[in-house]
């Protein structure tokens, strides 16, 4: 509900909690960015302001005479220092609340690298941490940064809607649809029996973006995650909708079991704006053997076998299997790129 994420990070800089919504405003996902060290997401310059607000007493963290030294460790407040509850103010002291600006690094597209938030909050006590004192001897709980982070500019309207139709959608490895929460089909428009049709998923993807998800989709197999992707979905009214996704792998037992996409919809102009920056490949390039991706048995007349044994050779490296429950019409495998247009209606384009 909030415009904005909640962010704790302690004394020594370092990320202890950041709650999910971090990924709608930086792009960096929730698991990802804990427990690193806060100077990884604040701009360089900003680290100074950053470190100082870390301290009941707005000083960057040093040692002073007479005060315990500093626990060792590279982080935004590599010096912090530690203290016992009765050198602190009480909690509920003015000394504690904060509120200042700091610049974030953000991987979406629409921030030139780093998105001005402003951080409002207080530092309190946080029980749990379980740190000793060179003597051994436990270390009482240490104070923390317990921040909202909002943007500096507030969303406009069209932003706010946008982020409100945040949906998510699950999926086998070679992106057959298992499931779609209530956001998503209300966007699309499908029932999830209507998504579990014959076919990987790529029938509701447009031609031209078909290569770009395949990409990604075996970016993600290797690495876990896909990244942002900006394509176009058919959705049930046969109109394309522009959506930002990104999936990524689920483990059970140390093996991937199935995909978990997180989709934003976008309007016209920003999808526009993406595909002009995108490298831009036609789908299916006979002269380079693209035509045969996921499916080198399909017959091309006139094309000579050299152009079919490179398709062939693009097939192995993919990540889609065919699906035996389906049939294979004129010898097309559904689950293939060239299957997935073959089933799409030629009028919604």
């Amino acid at each position: 509900a909030l415009n904005g994420f909640v962010l704790v990070v302690t004394s020594e800089g370092l990320i202890f909690y950041s709650s999910h919504t971090i990924q709608d405003y930086l792009g960096f996902h929730q698991v990802g960015v804990k427990p690193h060290s806060a100077r990884d997401l604040v701009e360089h310059q900003g680290n100074w302001e950053f470190r100082r607000n870390l301290h009941w007493a707005l000083n960057t963290p040093h040692a002073p005479e007479g005060e315990p030294s500093a626990e060792g460790g590279k982080s935004l407040g590599s010096s912090a220092v530690t203290y016992k509850l009765d050198q602190l103010p009480p909690e509920n002291s003015s000394f504690l609340e904060r509120s200042f600006v700091c610049r974030f690094r953000c991987l979406l597209d629409n921030s030139s690298g780093f998105l001005a938030l402003n951080l409002q909050g207080r530092l309190k006590f946080l029980p749990g941490q379980n740190k000793r004192s060179e003597d051994g001897s436990a270390l009482p709980p240490q104070l923390a940064l317990f921040a909202i982070s909002t943007p500096l500019q507030p969303p406009s309207i069209l932003q706010i809607h946008t982020k409100n139709m945040i949906f998510r959608t699950k999926h086998k490895l070679d992106f057959t649809p298992l499931a779609c929460d209530a956001k998503g089909k209300i966007v699309l428009g499908y029932t999830e029996a209507e998504l579990r049709m014959c076919g990987t998923g790529y029938q509701f993807v447009h031609a031209a973006d078909m290569l770009y998800c395949a990409e990604n989709h075996v970016r993600m197999m290797k690495t876990g995650e896909s990244g942002l992707t900006v394509f176009r979905l058919l959705t049930k009214e046969n109109r394309w909708k522009w959506v930002q996704a990104n999936a990524r792998l689920v483990y059970k037992n140390g093996k991937p079991e199935y995909i978990i996409v997180t989709q934003r919809p976008l309007v016209d102009e920003e999808g526009g704006e993406h595909l002009q920056k995108r490298s831009m490949h036609l789908p299916f390039t006979f002269a380079t053997g693209e035509a045969l991706l996921y499916q080198s048995a399909y017959p091309l007349p006139g094309f000579p076998d050299p152009f079919q044994s490179k398709g062939k050779t693009s097939k192995s490296k993919k990540t889609s299997h065919s699906h035996g429950g389906c049939s294979q019409k004129d010898g097309i495998d559904p689950s293939s790129l060239l299957g997935a247009v073959m089933q799409q209606d030629k009028a919604v384009y």
